[in-house]
């Protein structure tokens, strides 16, 4: 319900915005919030050349293309002439995002079917996985943690080893492979769930652990900042380990305390205290290289544990063919069925996804959100918060709604500000700290067709917020 009322809110307060700015002439056109594509220019007004100043006139008359910009500099929009069909266009600054209906498009063919493709390979794998026993036995290790955390589910359920790959491919930054782990730890926790339109206490925690994005080896902010020039690029590598840290403890208490969890219990703390040292040891193992050293590192760890993973999985088949012929078929027609079933759940999530993403694309493009944004800055920089520090908060406002649109105000600001500024670092720190909640919602509840997320979607929000005011003190800190 919660979920519902707000993307109507943005929905049709955008629509209200884009009409009124429409006709009280401060827009000249709103096609670009339909059909209009990222990085293009915005039509500001349409002219005569006759009622041209003189220099623009014969600027456009002399220029081979008929087209003439001016105020070409790195910090102000650039604002450009083109003359054709007697009529002289005037453009100025970038669309923010995709229109409306590019938006439909890119979804489906530069989200949902590279989705459906990783799907299709990982939910192959868990099958793999089930058939040969090892999911079982992981989830018999971890049920003596799990189910203090998670209480409502029996011991030893399939689910805690859907939701422990689920957070280790998190810990190590590969999203291609959480995502249909986390999907499956869904679909296992929605068979125990007595109301299945109503998100269980189970399925809430899982959401907002896995939404407090804990990171341990942030490998594409590292790649960004590299292709940004940044002196050390893995220097944002701590910060963002103990940001999200902390955010995800925060999850993990807000959640508990709701739910009533007994955080005495003394194999939830040995599980914390294990977690904690791991973080700890790769902290000190990372501390001590060079800076050609911690590249390597972050950018070979997280693949060779997914290839560790899939080789893994594909010897222990071979090992345990036994157990597939016992269960009438045989590794390759097991990974089909797994494949077969992730294209499925990726056709169920499509509509939730695209019904999330049109209704950003429209609160961006209509200019509601730079509004928010640059009342927010300023409310902060009239508290004396620091103008390094509010220069970065689109990339944090922006991140709850879109992953995509956050890494473009990312990008933005080190190639603005510069890769070691303030800015560019406490903005890489932002992007890194926590997922993308509205979408993390639209696929995950959507993938089980949960209709009531009960406080799910308010928990997650107040951990962005816990992990927005820790980047900054951190990063205070640490630069």
């Amino acid at each position: 319900m919660v979920l519902s009322r707000f993307w109507l809110v943005i929905f049709i307060s955008s629509i209200l915005f884009v009409v009124v700015s429409l006709f009280s002439g401060n827009s000249y056109t709103i096609d670009h919030v339909l059909n209009g594509k990222k990085d293009d220019p915005i039509l500001l007004s349409e002219h005569y050349l006759e009622q041209m100043p003189v220099f623009i006139k014969d600027s456009l008359k002399k220029a081979p293309d008929q087209t003439m910009v001016i105020n070409r500099d790195t910090l102000n929009a650039d604002t450009t002439y083109v003359y054709k069909n007697k009529v002289v266009k005037v453009f100025s600054g970038v669309q923010k995002s995709d229109g409306l209906l590019p938006t439909c498009k890119s979804t489906l063919l530069d989200l949902i079917l590279p989705l459906m493709a990783y799907l299709a390979f990982f939910c192959g794998l868990m099958e793999l996985l089930i058939i040969s026993g090892a999911s079982e036995k992981l989830a018999k290790v971890l049920s003596p943690v799990f189910v203090k955390v998670f209480p409502s589910i029996p011991k030893n359920h399939p689910s805690i080893s859907y939701m422990t790959l689920n957070f280790a491919a998190n810990f190590l930054g590969l999203d291609s492979a959480a995502t249909p782990f986390g999907l499956k730890a869904m679909e296992s926790l929605q068979t125990i769930n007595p109301e299945k339109d109503k998100a269980s206490d189970a399925q809430i925690m899982f959401m907002c652990l896995h939404a407090s994005g804990l990171t341990l080896i942030a490998t594409s902010i590292i790649g960004y900042r590299a292709a940004a020039g940044a002196s050390n690029p893995a220097d944002v590598m701590l910060p963002c380990i103990i940001t999200s840290f902390i955010g995800t403890i925060a999850a993990f208490l807000i959640v508990g305390i709701k739910q009533k969890i007994n955080f005495k219990s003394a194999s939830l703390v040995l599980g914390l205290m294990v977690l904690i040292a791991a973080i700890v040891g790769l902290l000190m193992y990372v501390n001590h290289l060079d800076l050609i050293g911690k590249n390597y590192f972050t950018s070979n760890l997280s693949a060779l544990i997914l290839v560790a993973i899939i080789a893994f999985t594909l010897i222990l088949s071979f090992v345990k063919e036994k157990k597939f012929t016992e269960a009438g078929t045989t590794v390759y027609e097991a990974f089909v069925t797994g494949a077969n079933n992730g294209v499925k759940t990726g056709v169920t999530i499509f509509p939730y996804v695209l019904g999330m993403l049109v209704a950003i694309s429209l609160f961006r493009n209509s200019g509601l959100f730079e509004i928010v944004s640059n009342w927010v800055a300023f409310a902060f920089s009239n508290m004396g918060v620091n103008k390094q520090i509010t220069d970065a908060l689109p990339v944090a406002l922006l991140r709850p709604f879109s992953s995509a649109g956050s890494r473009g105000f990312l990008i933005d600001s080190m190639n603005t500000f510069g890769a070691d500024s303030m800015t560019g670092r406490l903005s890489s720190i932002f992007q890194c700290s926590a997922e993308s909640t509205f979408y993390v919602i639209a696929v995950y509840f959507g993938s089980v067709n949960i209709k009531n997320t009960r406080y799910a979607l308010g928990t997650m929000l107040l951990v962005d917020v816990i992990c927005v005011i820790t980047a900054i003190f951190v990063a205070s800190w640490f630069f």
